[in-house]
């Protein structure tokens, strides 16, 4: 396996980070940059998936854990977006040097969105790096659209006297705990309703049988981004974790054509 670094956080925990191919440089073809999910980390398949892809075609592809999660310290019951966010920033800033193609799944589309609009504002020439992304089942505003709303009565009471809620999983034995920070801070962050202008090509890849992420979200979010190149693609089957052969095997597909078309434009 790739040797696992660490990174100080804005808050004082290590983020735990990968590099696959070559080590990053501000010169050379175009990378990827990985953004995970809720309660994901850098090992999963798709992340992985990732990784041989760019050791074979000689790409730097860098993953990381947010706090919390994987092989990163701090506690899970402690990250709201905005701080994932600030830890994908510092990755992003400090580790993944040159041009780049963000891919971001469930919760990490919603942050890829908002990396790269924090980017836009305050580091123009940071942002120009970011030559494509890919949103896989995107969770963005998730907070809101896809826990609170849904939430019935006695789950929002609880949250909001507990300070926290237990809702089951199924990828797993464990439970997730989700915050009453979690869903308010989440609120900073809200972006659909305001939309998002990519500087980028924008590619959204969505199953039709996912239940955490539908498909009626997936297309809300594609249609909440404005920009010259930006499609959506419906995958027949396909549930949220978008991980199977088939889909692997797409993801490879349009990730080498982003980074194809970015490595033209550099040329040029």
């Amino acid at each position: 396996m790739t040797d696992i670094s660490f990174l100080d956080s804005p808050h004082g925990e290590k983020t735990a980070w990968i590099n696959d191919g070559p080590a990053p440089a501000s010169e050379g073809p175009c990378g990827l940059f990985w953004l995970g999910g809720f309660m994901s980390d850098m090992e999963g398949s798709k992340a992985t998936a990732l990784g041989e892809l760019a050791r074979m075609t000689n790409r730097s592809a860098v993953r990381f854990d947010y706090s919390g999660h994987g092989r990163s310290s701090g506690e899970f019951t402690e990250g709201t977006i905005g701080k994932w966010l600030r830890e994908a920033l510092a990755v992003f800033r400090g580790v993944a040097r040159g041009p780049r193609i963000l891919v971001g799944s469930s919760m990490g589309g919603w942050l890829a969105l908002l990396l790269a609009r924090e980017l836009a504002r305050h580091a123009p020439d940071e942002a120009a790096r970011v030559k494509g992304m890919i949103l896989m089942a995107p969770a963005a505003d998730m907070t809101k659209d896809l826990m609170w709303d849904k939430f019935p009565p006695e789950a929002r009471e609880e949250i909001m006297e507990k300070g926290q809620i237990a809702v089951p999983s199924e990828y797993g034995d464990e439970p997730y705990i989700l915050t009453r920070e979690l869903i308010e801070e989440g609120k900073n962050h809200l972006l659909l309703d305001e939309g998002f202008e990519a500087r980028c090509p924008v590619r959204v890849l969505q199953g039709d049988a996912d239940k955490d992420v539908p498909w009626e979200h997936g297309l809300k979010v594609y249609e909440a981004i404005s920009g010259e190149d930006v499609t959506f693609t419906l995958i027949k089957g396909a549930d949220h974790r978008l991980s199977g052969p088939r889909e692997l095997r797409l993801l490879q597909e349009v990730v080498l054509a982003l980074c194809a078309r970015a490595d033209a434009d550099t040329q040029g």
